[in-house]
C-alpha cells in the first residue's frame, strides 16, 4: 500500500474574495519560447548550434516574438548561439531575444559581453526564494535570500546603462509556488524599487510553477494576490512559467491568465524538466477554439511536429492534445456515427461555424487531414462505416444498409483487427457490386407499350447467364425496374420483392456514373438483403442492384 502518510499538503492563500472563477480568457498572452533553455536543457542530446538556429528560425515563423535563446554565459555552446544569431543577423527587428542568468557578477558581464550588437534585449535574472530552498539549499535567511535578488538587479542596471541597446529586466522569485506569497511580493517589489520601471518602459515579473505543487486554483490564487498587491502595477508585465508536475500545467496557465498574469513561457508540446514545462501550441489551439485569436501561426501542426521531432529528437504522443496522430480519430461506433452526422448537418445548414460532436475543431484548420478522422476495428458501429463509405467513395448508403454492411465489415476486423478504408470498399465490391453469379445481368433492352392505359406499359429484353449459360427473357411492367423484377420471377419461380429503392450519382460531370441500391424480401424465406449497381446508365444500374441482391440471397443460403 502506497505510504501516503509521508506527505503533506502543501499551503493554500486565503483569498475568499477571488474574482477570477467569473472572468474569460478574450485575448492572447505575450508568448515566450523558452525551448531553446529551458527545453533544450532537459534532452537527452542537446541541440548543436546549427540545430538551435533553426529551431529559432520555426519559432520566428511560427509567429512568437519573444524567444529565450539560452543562458549564454553557462557554456561556449549556448555563447557561441547567441553570436551566431547577431553576427548572422538571424534576428527579426520585431523579435525580443531573452536571456537567462544568475545574480553573479561575472556571469552578468559575460552575458552582456555575449548580447553586444543586440538592439533589444530581455534579460532575466532569477533566484529561488522558496522556504524548502531557503532551508535546504541555501541555508539562508529571508533577508538573505532578498539581498541576492537585490544585488542581481543593481548589477544588471550597471551593466544596462552603458548598452547601446535596449534592456528589459526580467525577475524571477524562483520556486514562486513553495514561496509565501506575501514574501515573493516583498523580494519583487525591492526589485521593482531597484530597477525603477514605468508605465512607458515595464519591466517583466515572472511567477514560475517551477513545481508544480497543488491544484490549478491554488496557482490561481496566488497569481491574483500578486497582482492585486504589485507596487505600481502598471509598470509590470505579469508573467507566468508554468511547469507540469501534477499534469495540469495546461489548466494552471488557463487559470492563471484569468487571474491577471499577461505573458506565458513555454515550450512547444511541453517539453521540458522532468514532466516538462507548460505546452504553448496546447494553450494556444484551446484559445483558438473558443473562437479567440491566438495570435500565432499554427496552421499546419505536422510541420511544426516534423521540425520539432527532427531536431529535439524526441516524439509527439499520439494522444497529444491536437498534435497527435490518433486525437481526430474515432474508434467507437457511436462516435463515429455522431462525427458523420455532424458532418451532413453543417453541409446541408450551410453553416460558417464548426459544430461537430466529438471533433472540438476542424482538423483541416491546423494542416491535418480528415483521413484519420475515423477508422475501423472491431468497436467501430455502423455509422462509421457508412461514413467511410461515403466520404472516401462517394456511396451514400441507405440508411436501412448500415447495419448489414457493418455486420460484413466486423467480421473482417475481428479476423485482423483494424481495417483500413481500402479494404471497406474491397468488402463492398465483393460482397454487393461484383456479386455476379450464379446469375450474371449482360444486356437490356426497353420499349414503351403504345397503350398508355394499360399499367403494364414498359417491356423488357434481358439477356444474362445462369452459372454461365446464357438465357434471355420478354417480360411487362408498370417500369423498367418492375418489368424486369416480373420477368426473373417468372424465369427463375421465385417470389420476391423490392421493399425500397435509392439511387445517386458518383461524382459530377458528363462523365458520373450512378449508384442504385434495392432493398429486397425474399417471400418464400422471410430473408431481407441489399445489392447494388454502378453503371453510367441508372436503369442499368438498377438492375445490376436487382441481380445483386438475388446473387446475395443465393449466395447466403
Amino acid at each position: 500500500m502506497l505510504n501516503y502518510k509521508r506527505y503533506q499538503k502543501n499551503p493554500v492563500v486565503y483569498l475568499p474574495d477571488r474574482t477570477w472563477p467569473n472572468k474569460e480568457i478574450e485575448k492572447a498572452p505575450l508568448w515566450c519560447s523558452v525551448d531553446l533553455r529551458d527545453g533544450n536543457q532537459a534532452l537527452i542530446e542537446p541541440m548543436v548550434v546549427e540545430e538551435k538556429i533553426e529551431f529559432f528560425q520555426l519559432l520566428v515563423k511560427l509567429g512568437f516574438k519573444e524567444i529565450e535563446v539560452g543562458f549564454p554565459s553557462a557554456s561556449m555552446i549556448e555563447y557561441e548561439f547567441l553570436r551566431q544569431l547577431v553576427d548572422r543577423r538571424l534576428i527579426p527587428e520585431d523579435v525580443t531575444i531573452q536571456v537567462l542568468v544568475q545574480c553573479r557578477e561575472h556571469l552578468i558581464k559575460r552575458t552582456f559581453e555575449a548580447l553586444e550588437g543586440v538592439k533589444r534585449a530581455i534579460v532575466h535574472i532569477y533566484n529561488s526564494t522558496s522556504t524548502l530552498q531557503r532551508n535546504v539549499v541555501f541555508r539562508m535567511s529571508k533577508e538573505e535570500i532578498k539581498e541576492i535578488a537585490i544585488k542581481g538587479t543593481k548589477l544588471v542596471k550597471e551593466y544596462a546603462k552603458n548598452f547601446p541597446g535596449e534592456i528589459i529586466l526580467e525577475y524571477s522569485p524562483e520556486s514562486f509556488t513553495g514561496t509565501e506569497v506575501d514574501y515573493a511580493l516583498e523580494v519583487c517589489t525591492a526589485v521593482q524599487e531597484i530597477w525603477e520601471p514605468t508605465p512607458q518602459k515595464k519591466m517583466i515579473i515572472n511567477l514560475p510553477a517551477t513545481v508544480e505543487m497543488n491544484t490549478p486554483n491554488v496557482y490561481a490564487d496566488q497569481i491574483e494576490w500578486m497582482n492585486r498587491h504589485f507596487k505600481n502595477r502598471d509598470s509590470i508585465i505579469l508573467s507566468i512559467h508554468p511547469h507540469n508536475d501534477r499534469g495540469t500545467g495546461v489548466a494552471i496557465t488557463e487559470l492563471a491568465l484569468l487571474a491577471g498574469a499577461e505573458r506565458v513561457e513555454g515550450t512547444l508540446f511541453g517539453n521540458g524538466e522532468r514532466t516538462g514545462n507548460v505546452d504553448i501550441l496546447t494553450v494556444a489551439y484551446n484559445m483558438f477554439s473558443q473562437g479567440i485569436n491566438p495570435e500565432l501561426e499554427l496552421d499546419n501542426v505536422n510541420e511544426i511536429i516534423e521540425t520539432y521531432e527532427r531536431l529535439t529528437k524526441m516524439s509527439v504522443h499520439e494522444r497529444h492534445p491536437y498534435a497527435g496522430k490518433l486525437v481526430f480519430t474515432a474508434f467507437s461506433g457511436s462516435h463515429q456515427d455522431a462525427i458523420n452526422k455532424g458532418l451532413q448537418a453543417m453541409k446541408e445548414q450551410n453553416s460558417k461555424i464548426w459544430a461537430v460532436p466529438y471533433l472540438p475543431i476542424d482538423p483541416s484548420d491546423i494542416g491535418r487531414e480528415y483521413e484519420p478522422i475515423v477508422r475501423i476495428n472491431s468497436q467501430s458501429g455502423k455509422g462509421g462505416v457508412a461514413f467511410v463509405m461515403e466520404y472516401y467513395f462517394g456511396y451514400k448508403l441507405p440508411k436501412g444498409m448500415h447495419k448489414e454492411f457493418a455486420e460484413v465489415i466486423q467480421q473482417r476486423s475481428e479476423k485482423q483487427g483494424e481495417v483500413t478504408p481500402e479494404q471497406i470498399m474491397d468488402e463492398f465490391r465483393r460482397h454487393y457490386i461484383d456479386q455476379k453469379e450464379p446469375l450474371h445481368f449482360r444486356k437490356c433492352k426497353f420499349e414503351e407499350m403504345s397503350d398508355h392505359d394499360d399499367p403494364y406499359n414498359t417491356k423488357a429484353h434481358v439477356i444474362y447467364t445462369n452459372n454461365g449459360i446464357e438465357k434471355s427473357f420478354e417480360a411487362e411492367g408498370n417500369g423498367p425496374i418492375d418489368a424486369v423484377l416480373r420477368g426473373l420471377q417468372d424465369e427463375l419461380g421465385i417470389h420476391i420483392k423490392i421493399l425500397d429503392y435509392t439511387e445517386h450519382a458518383l461524382g459530377g460531370g458528363a462523365n458520373a456514373k450512378a449508384a442504385a441500391y434495392i432493398h429486397m424480401l425474399d417471400n418464400a424465406t422471410g430473408k431481407i438483403t441489399f445489392g447494388v449497381g454502378v453503371s453510367s446508365n441508372i436503369t442499368r444500374a438498377s438492375i445490376r442492384a436487382i441481380f445483386s441482391a438475388l446473387n446475395r440471397f443465393i449466395n447466403n443460403k
